[in-house]
């Protein structure tokens, strides 16, 4: 009896999906790498049908690239690429904030204040590094985009924007990063949400994803200069 018909726990593309996301955001494997689907069958000991499901899946969620009678590969963001996603993030981030300030609670202080004091202890480390966030509770914009109460943004946050910001840092993780100046602006941020200030705290979502883009722009320009 072949191997390939054996049954993980889960759906077999929804795992599959997982766990390739998890080898392309965590850095194994690369942009630009080739993602063939009988090499991928071969690795989870499945059929091509899951493997070609899962890599439509990522493909949906614009960390894989597709292309007709050539296959697969993990996504490269060119620097326009990057510039959309940034655009994007600022109008659904600052919009997040508004919502987030609007419907502010008892607790809202006490969790930004918990989360931004361990995020001063590691910027603390390396103050001119860069920002360096743990996933979920611990991610200061994912906290913000929870509090905002709205899934459709929620969900595109998640599910599309946020994977690919991923993939494009994994080029960029060695580039000096905004560290402290970042802290505080989400410092800020926190600050105007917490006092339950709408219009403040969407500006200053604003204004700190525009920053982050162009510090962001200048590591693009000087990463493409370093390599011609």
């Amino acid at each position: 009896m072949s191997t390939k018909s054996k049954t993980l726990r889960g759906p077999a593309p929804e795992r599959l999906a997982s766990q390739l996301r998890e080898d392309i955001l965590g850095g194994r494997l690369q942009p630009g790498a080739r993602l063939g689907e009988m090499a991928l069958a071969d690795r989870f000991e499945v059929s091509r049908g899951p493997v070609r499901a899962a890599l439509n899946m990522l493909s949906e969620s614009g960390i894989v690239t597709i292309v007709p009678n050539s296959g697969a590969r993990v996504r490269i963001l060119s620097r326009e690429d990057a510039r959309a996603l940034y655009e994007v993030r600022a109008a659904l981030e600052s919009e997040a904030a508004r919502l987030a300030a609007s419907t502010t609670g008892a607790g809202t202080g006490q969790q930004f204040r918990t989360l931004l004091e361990q995020h001063a202890q590691e910027v603390g480390t390396h103050p001119q590094g860069a920002y360096l966030q743990g996933a979920g509770d611990r991610d200061f914009h994912m906290v913000t985009a929870r509090m905002a109460g709205n899934p459709i943004i929620l969900r595109y946050l998640t599910r599309e924007l946020y994977p690919q910001l991923s993939l494009l840092r994994i080029k960029h993780r060695n580039v000096t990063g905004r560290g402290a100046k970042a802290l505080r602006e989400h410092e800020r941020i926190a600050a105007a949400i917490t006092d339950g200030d709408p219009e403040v705290a969407g500006l200053l979502m604003r204004r700190h994803i525009e920053n982050s883009w162009t510090a962001l722009e200048a590591q693009l320009a000087q990463t493409a200069k370093d390599t011609e």
